[in-house]
């Protein structure tokens, strides 16, 4: 109690050697304005003295930056509502800002006013949460939905990661698991099928405003020296298009500070129990190449992560070896009045030795198989971006071409039969633009308009046979032009009541043909692969109540879907159609997400989907791709955080999904008998985490994270073949820092019970007499240690 009372009383004081005026980098958690006061003094130097328990108990966001210690002392003051007075060369006094009251009597002038000391112009308010996902820069409060957001921070805490940093961070992402490059994601139950096939992801991934893909797998691209990563959950077709029935991940990379010179890197090691060391490396450099008019940021990494899995038949161990690189480099001109210009360029390699399955029976981490099916994923993105004002209107375009090659390996080796090995190979080329103009939402109105215009051609490519003497066997080519309209536009019809209404238009081009499909065949079929276009019109609608000034209600709907497109079918190419999807959903939600004492959300929705896309063996033993009919899908959301007490947050997540096949198509009636899910849905998902962030003495702050996240079961995919049963596991980690601003040294754990567990049921498609899993990469302990300047 009296050590909780002098830190009202003094706030933080701390007498140190003299600040210097040049900037220096700080890092100081969210918390009351009084430890976060000591934080920053500590770290630079100087002294704040806080002594209206009422202003030390305010809190205030995350501080990070490079700053002089005065803006350091004003930006604190803003954040806590209070006004600074100077308190000699090092020093500041934090006081309560006066409350603001028109004179009823103009004040007579002193003939002799006294010098004031140094005083900030009445402060600013704290900055709102704004969710650029939504493409007009519209705040927190006045959205309609509950997006996850992660901040750049807890991206790279404990090391650099990729996509998993998203999957346990936010409870409604899943995720097939089939390895770094190769995986499909899933966002609150909407899930189609298991493979790399032509389909589009239901889940539209970006980095920034462009697509990173199409119809491709999840790149898995580094999160490294990302701002944020923004989580929209349920379809996005007004603003995204095709490929976001399932809702959208949006990378935002820090920009280019043209400023200062800046750099920043980690580097760890890594031990996985019952499996091989690992490594990772990340760098960053800030260079100003015209002070004040150009820069560049410049982001590499590297990363070895060991194997675990073992094949015994030909006594070989942790063969599941992956190999990640790649790196980010951004240039920025500023063009003067408030006009610049972005080059970005992004390109990752990575290379599996080995799948990443297990047999169920048999012993724990192996499998039977004698065929090595590595992997390998080549992904390259450019783009120029140009964004200004005009007067109140905002403009963005943005330009890119996208290259991704995803190569797989099966084991086909029939029952007793000689090794036999399926090689499947996905190259995707895209060039797109969009460009938008949007005005945000102020006191009555915001607006946005946009266009654009995407073309992407994948070649599909097979071969089977013995490994070393493959024959080709049918392929196929997709390629689809698409043009776009869209609008949104808000109405604040009364203080605290927003309405939303926004339509997109899309006329969609397909063509392709099949590859190595033999003559007479193509002929007769002719018209599968015949050029054909199709048109669709996805309107939304939305309306929320601020029912209570923390408190607010809404009501959503949006729809989405995916253009059609060919698929190969033992020695057929066939087509199918496109899906839609369309999404009514109510949520409430009180306080503001990961700040206040504490927040909650909830929601509740049901989705239509007709005429699903997914993936099935055909009776070649391949996969292929068909509708299978129509469904339905009842998702609910819960969610929240907790401040326990001023250094610990404490948050929760619960998801819960209740999908049917309400109507299979006549076709696919033998397989769907046994079908009564969407295939890769588990019915219950949750999650728990915390952040506790405490300073140590001289200069330190100790910071630790942790998880916890259960999926429950799914079924795999459409058919007998694919009946299998998944999830039902338990997964988590921790992770603590301590250190200073520019330096510090972490440890964390991953999957910490050592949980064998099943997180996808496939690892070759192909029927070898055995049940399949994908267990969880064992107990892994990695030590880092991370400097910046």
């Amino acid at each position: 109690m009296l050590r909780t009372c002098t830190i009202l009383a003094t706030g933080a004081l701390v007498m140190a050697t003299p600040a210097h005026a040049s900037d220096m980098v700080i890092s100081a958690p969210a918390g009351p304005a009084g430890d976060v006061a000591l934080v920053i003094a500590r770290q630079m130097g100087i002294s704040i003295v806080i002594a209206d328990p009422a202003v030390a108990s305010r809190r205030v966001p995350a501080m990070r930056g490079k700053l002089s210690p005065r803006q350091a002392v004003e930006r604190l003051a803003r954040a806590a509502d209070a006004r600074v007075i100077a308190a000699g060369e090092s020093g500041w006094r934090l006081v309560a800002a006066p409350a603001r009251r028109p004179p009823a009597i103009a004040p007579r002038a002193r003939p002799h006013p006294a010098p004031a000391p140094f005083v900030l112009p009445p402060p600013e308010k704290a900055p709102d949460i704004i969710v650029t996902a939504s493409k007009r820069d519209t705040r927190l409060a006045d959205y309609a939905g509950e997006p996850a957001m992660i901040d750049g921070a807890t991206l790279q805490f404990g090391g650099v990661s990729g996509t998993d940093r998203i999957v346990q961070n936010v409870a409604a992402v899943t995720s097939t698991h089939l390895g770094s490059g190769r995986n499909k994601l899933f966002i609150r139950g909407i899930a189609d099928s298991s493979f790399t096939g032509p389909t589009q992801s239901t889940v539209g991934m970006y980095l920034g405003d462009l697509r990173i893909n199409y119809n491709a797998p999840d790149p898995d691209l580094r999160l490294s020296d990302m701002g944020s990563v923004e989580v929209l959950e349920g379809p996005q077709g007004t603003l995204y298009g095709a490929g976001s029935i399932g809702g959208i991940i949006r990378l935002v990379p820090n920009a280019p500070d043209l400023g200062s010179v800046a750099g920043s890197g980690q580097i760890g090691g890594s031990l996985t129990q019952h499996g091989a060391p690992g490594g990772d490396i990340s760098l960053m450099a800030n260079l100003p190449v015209k002070r004040d008019r150009a820069a560049l940021r410049v982001v590499l990494d590297a990363e070895s992560q060991g194997g675990y899995i073992d094949r015994p038949l030909v006594d070989r161990d942790d063969v599941n070896h992956t190999d990640i690189a790649g790196g980010r480099a951004t240039l920025r001109v500023d063009l003067g009045g408030d006009w610049t210009v972005d080059l970005i360029g992004v390109g990752q390699r990575t290379r599996g030795d080995d799948s990443q399955y297990a047999d169920r029976s048999g012993p724990p981490l192996s499998r039977s198989s004698v065929v090595a099916e590595g992997f390998s994923a080549d992904y390259g993105q450019g783009q120029l971006v140009v964004s200004g004002k005009l007067g109140a209107v905002h403009l963005r375009s943005s330009t890119g071409i996208v290259g991704q090659k995803v190569t797989e390996r099966y084991d086909a080796t029939r029952l007793d039969g000689p090794p036999r090995l399926f090689v499947q190979s996905n190259h995707s080329r895209m060039i797109a633009n969009e460009t938008r103009l949007w005005q945000p939402l102020g006191d009555r109105f915001g607006w946005l308009v946009g266009a654009s215009f995407t073309h992407n051609r994948t070649q599909l490519d097979r071969t089977i046979g013995p490994p070393d003497a493959q024959m080709p066997t049918v392929g196929v080519e997709n390629i689809v032009d698409e043009f776009t309209g869209y609008g949104e536009a808000s109405l604040r019809i009364y203080p605290g009541l927003i309405a939303t209404a926004g339509g997109r238009w899309t006329h969609s081009t397909l063509g392709g043909a099949g590859q190595g499909v033999p003559r007479d065949l193509a002929l007769a079929r002719a018209e599968i692969t015949a050029r054909r276009t199709e048109s669709i019109f996805l309107p939304s609608a939305s309306l929320l109540a601020q029912v209570l000034p923390e408190t607010a209600l809404y009501l959503r709907y949006q729809q989405g879907f995916r253009p059609g497109g060919l698929a190969v079918s033992g020695d057929f190419v066939q087509r199918y159609r496109n899906d839609r999807i369309g999404t009514v959903e109510f949520g409430v939600r009180h306080g503001q997400q990961g700040s206040g004492p504490g927040d909650v959300s909830a929601s509740i929705s049901f989705t239509d989907w007709r005429d699903i896309q997914a993936d099935f063996i055909d009776a070649s033993g391949l996969p292929t791709t068909a509708n299978v009919g129509d469904g339905h899908i009842w998702t609910g959301t819960l969610s929240g955080g907790l401040r326990v007490d001023p250094h610990l947050r404490i948050d929760a997540a619960l998801v819960y999904n209740q999908s049917r096949v309400t109507e299979p198509s006549f076709a696919m009636l033998p397989m769907l008998v046994r079908l009564d899910e969407v295939p890769n849905i588990a019915r219950v998902g949750g999650r728990v985490g915390f952040d506790y962030a405490r300073p140590v003495g001289n200069g330190l702050t100790l910071t630790a994270q942790g998880w916890a996240r259960y999926v429950g079961r799914s079924r795999l995919g459409v058919g007998p073949e694919l009946g299998a049963r998944q999830g039902d596991y338990f997964d988590s980690g921790l992770t603590a820092r301590i250190g200073s601003a520019s330096f510090g040294v972490s440890a964390s754990v991953t999957n910490i019970a050592d949980t064998v567990g099943n997180r996808f049921a496939l690892g070759t498609p192909f029927a070898l007499g055995r049940d399949q899993l994908t267990p969880l990469r064992p107990r892994t302990l990695r030590i880092g240690l991370d400097a910046s300047f």
